[in-house]
């Protein structure tokens, strides 16, 4: 099986923030936990550096907008690593290779007979590249993402006739209800679709900063129209001499936050209808993070949080986990240093490395290192039973943020065994020795299948502590609780999350 994800591409106007570290790790956990079930995975990310907003940004500083996206791409290029992802492959919107990619389709879409010429006269938001239609203006006449005033633009265009494609999006909705993912942003973009669509403009003659449309070279690309092909003009270059479009497309799912929710809901899927191509399997829409004080992050109101100083002060790992954790996936969520401090240490800390370190030194202190070779506790292994299937279910879902619930719940239940079985007590008694067996087996065991699960949360540290076991198959066949214990010799293990002052 085939399992294709994309992050949104990000804009280079501005340098990279909290709000793409989420995604990017949200669809980085998503991809190794394929990968971890063997399914044959490609996982893409990149930058959007075409139009106005660029052009705009660029000007303001000086710069030229080819300059001020190579400077900003390489930020984003960087902060993948940085993150832990596992990208297969990093899109520019400006590899010559994504621009004739974009020509042949439009192409493909304008010889089907989906394009015209025409003016276009509407209200303008410069920060979106988007024309609003009136039920989507706030009071004021102003943007409903950026609030800032809109601006009257009239200018001779391409239209795509989206309108052509009522119905198909109809039926795709009516047919597929997972197709957008949360529930109530497939109600968002249903309701969207039913109150009618109209032809949108496809391209801009003022503007010279895109892609240039091949049957009227006056014209560039609006933006949106070379930048949602990314997702699929990617698997033709992206491993050079091989193209990957018939092994991964459709995609399964396209990540994306909720304010480009119309774009990818709407308009991608009425462009690939166009072009004769296969629509996504799933949109997964996620909400907003907000600051400590419940608005929006905002540098002017100084209620950001840097994933930077997280990561210097935390670790990779312990961001991973608090996005993962703190924000339910698929919603808004309020995001602030002091809850990152909690999480580390009430969980990572206390609860994940305690019961590491306790495992490890009890099998080292009562059994010279080497883990028990018996049967696991029965009692404990049904309290693990169907987990990794759970967890596979969720995931399957996108539902991030339920799965490490569920593997949690785990981890305090083998904190709770620590304390009923005590086994400090039974190393007391010489009769006890087959208790005490059974006890260390299980709590290995037990860290085991959570550490599998937990590794594309927590890389760097799931490595590590399996690798303490003596258990580097990171496999989902390693995910379910064994009957029979035995992994073998232990080593020393640094404390994972080290307690901060």
């Amino acid at each position: 099986m085939s399992f294709y994800i994309t992050t949104p591409i990000y804009y280079v106007n501005a340098q990279p923030h909290l709000g793409h570290a989420y995604t990017t790790i949200a669809c980085d956990v998503l991809a190794r936990h394929m990968r971890q079930r063997g399914e044959d995975v490609f996982f893409l990310t990149g930058t959007d550096e075409h139009g106005e907003p660029i052009a705009d940004a660029a000007h303001a500083q000086g710069m030229e907008p080819k300059e001020l996206a190579d400077l900003n791409a390489e930020k984003f290029k960087a902060l993948a690593p940085q993150l832990g992802a596992s990208n297969d492959f990093f899109i520019r919107t400006t590899d010559a290779q994504h621009e004739v990619r974009v020509q042949e389709v439009m192409q493909v879409i304008h010889d089907n007979g989906f394009t015209y010429k025409g003016v276009y006269e509407g209200w303008y938001c410069p920060r979106c590249a988007d024309f609003k239609v009136e039920n989507e203006i706030l009071e004021g006449n102003r943007c409903p993402i950026h609030e800032i005033v809109l601006e009257r633009h009239q200018e001779e265009n391409w239209f795509f006739q989206l309108s052509a494609f009522q119905e198909r999006l109809e039926r795709l909705y009516a047919e597929h209800p997972d197709f957008v993912m949360p529930p109530h942003h497939y109600n968002e973009a249903r309701s969207f679709i039913l109150s009618g669509l109209q032809d949108i403009s496809l391209s801009r003659k003022r503007l010279k900063w895109g892609v240039v449309v091949p049957w009227d070279t006056d014209h560039v690309f609006y933006v949106w129209f070379d930048a949602l092909l990314n997702y699929y003009t990617a698997l033709g270059y992206a491993r050079p001499g091989e193209d990957l479009t018939d092994r991964f497309w459709p995609a399964t799912y396209h990540v994306i936050g909720k304010d480009i929710l119309k774009f990818h809901t709407v308009f991608w899927p009425a462009m690939l209808m166009a072009a004769d191509l296969p629509v996504p399997e799933h949109v997964f829409v996620h909400g907003f993070l907000l600051g400590s004080d419940g608005r929006k992050m905002s540098k002017s109101l100084g209620n950001v949080l840097d994933p930077f100083e997280v990561m210097n002060e935390y670790g990779t790992d312990a961001l991973r986990f608090y996005l993962m954790r703190d924000v339910s996936f698929g919603g808004d969520g309020s995001v602030g240093m002091d809850a990152v401090r909690a999480r580390y240490e009430a969980e990572l800390a206390n609860e994940y490395g305690n019961l590491a370190s306790r495992t490890i030194a009890m099998i080292s202190r009562y059994r010279g290192r080497v883990v028990p070779a018996v049967e696991t506790d029965p009692a404990l292994a049904a309290d693990f039973a169907g987990l990794d299937a759970d967890v596979a279910a969720l995931i399957d879902r996108a539902e991030v943020t339920q799965a490490l619930e569920l593997i949690w719940q785990r981890v305090r239940r083998l904190n709770r065994y620590v304390e009923e079985r005590a086994p400090w007590q039974l190393a007391k008694d010489p009769e006890a020795a087959a208790a005490l067996d059974q006890t260390l087996s299980s709590l290995a065991e037990g860290v085991r299948v959570v550490s599998v699960l937990l590794h594309p949360y927590m890389p760097l540290s799931t490595a590590r502590l399996l690798g303490a076991l003596g258990s580097e198959d990171l496999g989902y066949g390693g995910a379910a609780f064994a009957a029979q214990g035995g992994l073998g010799s232990v080593t020393a293990l640094e404390p994972l999350f080290p307690k901060r002052g």
